[in-house]
């Protein structure tokens, strides 16, 4: 089950009592638990009503006791365990044991007044495991979003603020804020206090408010240089001077994007997809997206010879033999040639 498809079965028909998170976007993880804690749980009893538990220091049995106790002043209570791993192929450090038969004799006959929700920090379920195959059903996959629906995502979050995007804001806003959900969710925040209720955000505002990091301005100078746009390039560039950011670093950070860009690109020919390329290079899926689109606009033996001259001016900003500035310019120059 996907967490948009248990969110529509938490609306239409109450939340099931047991619930398994796991994958590695957190953000909606914490987003789903806040959803089912503010459609069953009244929010002047939630002191009583939510307790929450880590498996490396309480037992699976100690859990499913208190999921068993009645609720004090509340109809329904919500019982939260992290750290999951006896469901996972990983190895338990930790000194806690737990029964897992103690588990899959509870879902048998689970208490009607709690919701129980165990969440696992990892990317899978180990489905050989009996305990597993019994939670299938309420099994909730959280996997890094691809980059459409990271752009849908942006795009939902705007409408619960009331807000909407002009044609390529949003877009514009995850190329400036990164992918991180909790990062975008703040920035988004920002944009909702600015604009209002019913406003439009266009890419003028997201330039003016959006944060970007030394990493994501590197990657917006990238897509100028790529795109022709060199007078915003060079901006980029002399603001992030200004900010004492040390050109050596600035050199191999546009070495890594072009390092990307060429990996993305050869990997693509051989029918790697941009989902499974997210996964090898250790990237977010829509990083791999811009790679491809300006992987497109350079031939291999371009890109080659780019990392080639970029390993050059690295070797003579150290050395001393060209100013470090000045170094970056002339490259800047010469590549939007």
């Amino acid at each position: 089950m996907d967490y948009r498809s248990a969110a529509r079965e938490v609306a239409k028909s109450g939340a099931r009592p047991v619930y398994v998170c796991y994958g590695t976007e957190k953000y909606l993880i914490r987003e789903f638990i806040q959803y089912i804690t503010d459609k069953l749980i009244d929010p002047d009893v939630r002191d009583f009503a939510i307790s929450r538990h880590d498996f490396s220091e309480t037992s699976l049995e100690a859990v499913l006791e208190d999921a068993q106790t009645l609720p004090f002043m509340a109809e329904k209570k919500l019982v939260i365990a992290k750290s999951a791993i006896f469901l996972t192929g990983a190895k338990d450090t930790s000194k806690v044991e737990h029964n897992t038969e103690k588990l899959l004799e509870y879902l048998k006959s689970p208490c009607e007044f709690s919701v129980l929700i165990l969440l696992v920090d990892a990317d899978k379920l180990d489905e050989r495991k009996k305990v597993v195959k019994a939670l299938k059903e309420c099994a909730i996959a959280f996997p890094v979003l691809n980059a459409e629906d990271l752009l849908q995502w942006v795009k939902r979050q705007a409408e619960r603020h009331s807000f909407s995007f002009a044609d390529g804001a949003a877009d514009q806003t995850v190329l400036y804020a990164g992918s991180n959900l909790q990062t975008l969710s703040a920035e988004l925040d920002k944009l909702s206090l600015y604009v209002g209720s019913g406003g439009v955000v266009t890419g003028d505002i997201v330039e003016q408010l959006v944060t970007r990091s030394t990493e994501q301005n590197v990657f917006i100078l990238i897509e100028d240089i790529v795109r022709l746009r060199l007078q915003r390039a060079f901006t980029i560039l002399h603001e992030l001077i200004k900010m004492k950011e040390e050109p050596v670093k600035l050199t191999l950070l546009i070495a890594r994007q072009f390092r990307i860009i060429l990996q993305v690109k050869e990997s693509m020919k051989l029918g790697y997809s941009q989902q499974q390329l997210a996964g090898q290079l250790g990237l977010h899926p829509y990083a791999v997206k811009v790679a491809a689109e300006q992987g497109s606009r350079y031939t291999d033996e371009q890109l080659t010879r780019i990392l080639t001259e970029l390993a050059e001016l690295d070797y003579k900003m150290k050395s001393g033999k060209i100013d470090k500035v000045l170094g970056l310019e002339l490259f800047l120059l010469q590549l939007s040639a």
